[in-house]
């Protein structure tokens, strides 16, 4: 081949590399077509509407089991000593039963003491008796001064009175006597012992015995502000313990306030008697009866962050927007709204992870809550 014809070629080569590179007006309007056809597609969308329903078991709170009522068990009298105890922390006892009992050999030479004293006024009181009935009659006779009838008078009256108080102090020994035996006030578990033989008996500054009144535990659950109005005195509740066993208790009262720093109230739940139920363990509740009425969306709708709970609603024109909301009671798959959407409005449910404020979406409805995934937050889907 020869140099001209060796050039003609190259230069032809690359005249169709060119154009090869610039492509026509129909390869142009294919490449716009492929990158606009997915920019502008809607993507279907599972939603469900904002609407009223009842939410039964939708409020769950947890708490401290609690002693319903406590006695404290304490010695009536001070500053005698503990002889022996007959009653240790775990028992059950019943009202009137013997605790303690307290050393009353000081207290019964008193009694004695007493006693004697007792029998030397009621002696002087009959003596003085019988002279005061001699001069029975004699006033104004002159067969003895005046001031002496009266005298024997006054006497008798003086010794009579001075035997019954010292009556009075024996009857006073002997009730002291009868406190020597520290008794149960009511039936129930003794749920705590601070007693020893050797103590000294201190009255009320520190019970000797702490006693679960009828051995009666109830769960003293913290309940949110927002959901503690739809629970009811009367109504059941199903409280789980820490061993996964479950108990079906009644809400018995709840409180009339609610603490203003942690916007929790509480709700007493009664419980019947079990073994192992111990005042101090953990517990929460299901309250079976708040099925109140109320604006709801499925669980699956509702995506929470740092800065709160948010939904996915289909705004005008099928364009998605996100919108903050207060939830409250949960239960059956759905979430109440204190705030957020009007009922009517649809929410996309478990999509909220692949679309963004804006999108253009093609809503599907569903009838039923989905699962919710684990860990939807706005992070997930950003």
């Amino acid at each position: 081949m020869s140099k001209k014809n060796s050039t003609i070629v190259v230069i032809a080569a690359l005249a169709l590399g060119v154009l090869s590179a610039c492509g026509g007006p129909d390869d142009d309007k294919a490449k716009d077509a492929k990158t606009k056809a997915p920019a502008g597609a809607a993507r279907s969308v599972k939603v469900a509407p904002v609407e009223v329903r009842a939410i039964e078991g939708g409020v769950v709170a947890s708490g401290q089991l609690v002693s319903r009522e406590e006695a404290a068990v304490s010695a009536e009298i001070t500053g005698f000593r503990v002889s022996r105890v007959l009653a240790d922390m775990g028992d059950y006892v019943r009202q009137g039963q013997i605790l303690v009992e307290l050393d009353d050999a000081l207290l019964r030479s008193q009694i004695d003491q007493q006693t004697a004293l007792l029998a030397q006024a009621e002696v002087a009181a009959k003596q003085a008796a019988a002279q005061a009935a001699r001069v029975a009659g004699l006033d104004n006779s002159g067969a003895l001064a005046q001031e002496q009838i009266e005298q024997r008078r006054f006497q008798a009256e003086s010794s009579r009175a001075a035997a019954l108080a010292q009556a009075a102090g024996l009857a006073d020994l002997k009730t002291r006597a009868s406190k020597m035996q520290v008794r149960a006030p009511v039936a129930g578990l003794i749920l705590e012992r601070t007693v020893r033989p050797g103590d000294l008996s201190a009255g009320g500054a520190t019970p000797m015995f702490r006693i679960a009144r009828d051995g009666l535990v109830e769960l003293a659950a913290q309940a949110p502000e927002s959901s503690i109005a739809s629970i009811r005195p009367g109504s059941g509740a199903t409280v789980t313990l820490p061993d996964a066993r479950r108990i079906q208790g009644t809400v018995r009262l709840i409180s009339p306030s609610v603490n203003t720093q942690t916007k929790l109230g509480e709700v007493r739940v009664a419980l019947p008697p079990q073994p192992g139920l111990r005042p101090g363990g953990f517990g929460s509740a299901t309250f079976s009866g708040a099925g109140a009425p109320a604006l709801a969306v499925p669980e699956t709708a509702v995506s929470y962050t740092a800065d709160g709970a948010t939904v996915m609603v289909v705004g005008q024109g099928n364009r998605v927007q996100e919108v903050k909301v207060r939830t409250g009671r949960r239960g059956g798959g759905y979430v109440e709204l204190l705030s957020g959407p009007p009922s009517g409005t649809l929410v996309l449910i478990g999509a909220t992870s692949f679309v963004l404020q804006g999108d253009l979406v093609k809503p599907v409805p569903v009838t039923a809550p989905l699962a919710a995934p684990t860990g939807q937050t706005k992070a997930a889907r950003k």
